[in-house]
């Protein structure tokens, strides 16, 4: 199913300012919010749509790149894991976390996973291979250790909160806690930044990774490399980087599982006669006998010569080929002559099989016969 217009399904404008966006999603992460909506798939699905779009959205470069090439120009683009709540709450739930009985501090919490969406060929995945990739992240500041201050230099302790990171807010009869804006639920404030990273306490950097890919891994599989996502907060360990695996659809092969199926041309003669084929397998041109009498469409089994089966031992499905029967163009005279010659045998022998089809191309025309008197 294709992915939805991400201002669509935050119901915005496609100019619509920052302030907008957040506004929108924090709207929908309300409604949809599993904890207002225990076991119910639909909502959770719209919690996470709203998440990844709001993420797209609120990203000046990754909105820059969706509103020029849509959903295809993110290809590639490290991302968290919408498909997983924990990832969600990790990196987005600050803007209504307090909402929902949050508000100060919940401790330093682990950063978060990357998804990275990689193709590799269908003989990649056959044989299974080692993918070096290039990884946008996030990465604690060597200059200050991660803490955004100069070093040297302390936070100061944040006077709206007095160092709790949340405040009280009375609505109506009711109070609320919530997060304190002042120093954004840290409990204090940075009034001398590190010059590197400006008081962020993270710089952005790439880092070039090898993956691992298994043989026999199908499109969607997912792979983990623990450690190798955003970085946490102080005391936290950092995320996951998970890279999904799509496989290109190869010109001769097509997979089902870890079955592989192919299409095979054979001659008349060979078809009617039997004979030993030559078939295209991954690993090369494997002989196989087709025994006489096969039809166009008939399809042979070739144990052995399928995928690998991840964590099976070294199992590998099946080779299935479909025959096709060729029908010959360019005819040698001698060709032609046999040919007619086995033309005029057809007519004078005509085979069960072949009258039955007669009968009931007939009968489709000229109906039932009609019963006979004598019987009752």
């Amino acid at each position: 199913m294709s992915k939805r217009d991400y201002y669509e399904v935050l119901g915005v404008a496609k100019g619509a300012s920052e302030e907008e966006i957040k506004k929108a999603y924090r709207g929908l992460a309300m409604k949809h919010h599993p904890d207002r909506n225990p076991c119910d798939d639909d909502a959770s699905h719209h919690f996470k749509e709203a998440a990844e779009a709001y993420a797209i959205l609120s990203d000046a470069e990754k909105r820059g790149m969706y509103d020029r090439y849509g959903h295809e120009g993110l290809k590639g683009v490290p991302m968290p894991d919408f498909g997983n709540m924990d990832s969600i709450f990790s990196g987005l739930g600050d803007l209504f976390g307090s909402f929902f009985g949050g508000g100060g501090r919940r401790g330093p919490q682990q950063g978060n996973s990357l998804l990275y969406r990689m193709e590799i060929d269908l003989i990649e995945a056959y044989r299974g291979c080692t993918k070096s990739v290039e990884i946008p992240r996030h990465e604690l500041c060597s200059e200050c250790a991660g803490s955004g201050a100069k070093p040297g230099s302390r936070p100061s302790i944040c006077r709206q909160c007095a160092g709790r990171g949340a405040t009280d807010v009375r609505m109506g009869p009711f109070q609320m806690r919530t997060q304190c804006s002042g120093c954004g639920g840290a409990g204090s404030v940075i009034t001398d930044p590190c010059a590197r990273c400006r008081g962020r306490g993270q710089v952005r950097v790439t880092r070039k990774i090898d993956m691992s890919i298994p043989a026999g891994i199908d499109s969607g599989d997912r792979r983990k490399l623990r450690g190798e996502g955003e970085p946490g907060e102080a005391g936290a360990p950092p995320g996951d980087l998970i890279c999904e695996v799509h496989i290109r659809e190869h010109s001769m092969f097509r997979r089902e599982a870890e079955h592989l199926i192919c299409q095979v041309p054979i001659t008349f003669s060979q078809a009617a006669l039997g004979a030993e084929i030559e078939v295209p397998s991954l690993d090369g041109a494997v002989t196989h006998v087709i025994r006489p009498g096969v039809q166009s469409g008939d399809v042979v089994r070739v144990p052995g010569k399928g995928m690998p089966i991840v964590g099976a031992g070294g199992r590998r499905g099946d080779l299935h080929v479909m025959l096709i029967v060729e029908t010959p163009r360019n005819l040698s005279k001698r060709q032609e002559e046999l040919l007619r010659e086995l033309a005029e045998l057809d007519q004078k022998n005509v085979s069960p099989q072949r009258k039955s089809f007669f009968e009931k191309l007939r009968g489709l025309f000229t109906g039932p016969e009609p019963e006979s008197k004598d019987k009752k």
